[in-house]
This record gives structure tokens, C-alpha cells and sequence, in this order.
């Protein structure tokens, strides 16, 4: 491998990796400020584990789908399997977002959960797609799609202790 393609690599990386903590902090500016204020007067579920759990757990989800998605793109999106794989990676990359905004901005745990199932759809969806060109990138994915699973089931169990 030349130089200059492995520069190109450790360039993509690292702006992938940017990519997705980046939406993860845009995520946090919606969190951070509820966690101690409404989210701590809600009930939850006995599995709910405590709020510093959260913080790197999500840092590292970001960073294996910021590795994911580097692979996406070093797979050519010229190709049109690649290209839907993009397009689904960046729709999930967004619910998860919205997921946060909808959840702690706006206060809304039905509509939260909404998206969390959209979020959770979108993600298996790109699991599969991405699957299909490249498997360690849609591997790096399933960690992220065992936490939704369990983010969904919190934020239902939520929603039922909190009418």
C-alpha cells in the first residue's frame, strides 16, 4: 500500500469517526440538560442502569459506527449498493439524533419511542445492506443494534410508568 492511500484511509477514519461523535455530541446538547432535572423524576424500570453507564457506552457506539462507516465509503459509493448503504447509515445516524432531541428536548416518550422503533428498523435495514459489501462494516453495527434494543424496551417501560 502506497503512502498516499494510507493517508487517505487514516483521513477517512478519522473524519467518519468525527462524523458520528459529532452527531453523538449534538445528541447530548439535547440530554445533558434534562438528565439531572426531568429524566430524574421519571420512574424507570428496575434494569435501568445509572446515568454515567450512558456516556460511554454511546462514545464507543459512535466510534464503531464512525469505523462502519469509513469501511461504507472506502467500498466505492459509485456502486449503487454502497450508495443505499450510505443513504440508510446517514437516516439511522439521524433518528438517532432525532431520537435524543425527541426524548429529552421535547419531552415526548411516545413520540420518542416512535422514532426509537424507525431508528431501530433503519438500522437493521442498513445492517443487512451493508452486509452485502462488507461484512466487518456491518458487524461493527450490531453492538448499536443490541443498545436500541435496549433503549426501546427502557423508553417503553417508561412510557407505561409514566402516563
Amino acid at each position: 500500500m502506497t503512502v498516499v492511500k494510507t493517508i487517505k484511509k487514516v483521513i477517512c477514519l478519522v473524519l467518519a469517526i468525527g462524523i458520528c461523535l459529532l452527531a453523538g455530541y449534538a445528541g447530548s446538547l439535547y440530554t445533558s440538560p434534562s438528565i439531572p432535572t426531568w429524566y430524574a423524576g421519571l420512574q424507570k424500570p428496575d434494569l435501568t442502569p445509572p446515568s454515567w453507564v450512558f456516556a460511554p457506552v454511546w462514545t464507543a457506539l459512535y466510534v464503531l459506527m464512525g469505523i462502519s462507516l469509513c469501511l461504507i465509503l472506502q467500498s466505492g459509493i459509485n456502486k449503487g449498493e454502497v450508495l443505499i448503504g450510505l443513504v440508510l447509515f446517514l437516516i439511522q445516524l439521524g433518528l438517532n439524533v432525532g431520537w435524543s432531541y425527541t426524548f429529552f428536548g421535547w419531552h415526548s416518550i411516545f413520540f420518542a419511542f416512535l422514532c426509537i422503533l424507525a431508528l431501530w428498523t433503519f438500522l437493521l435495514c442498513t445492517i443487512i445492506q451493508v452486509s452485502r459489501f462488507s461484512v466487518i462494516g456491518a458487524a461493527l453495527l450490531i453492538p448499536s443494534l443490541l443498545w436500541i434494543s435496549f433503549a426501546a424496551y427502557l423508553n417503553y417501560a417508561i412510557m407505561v410508568l409514566n402516563p
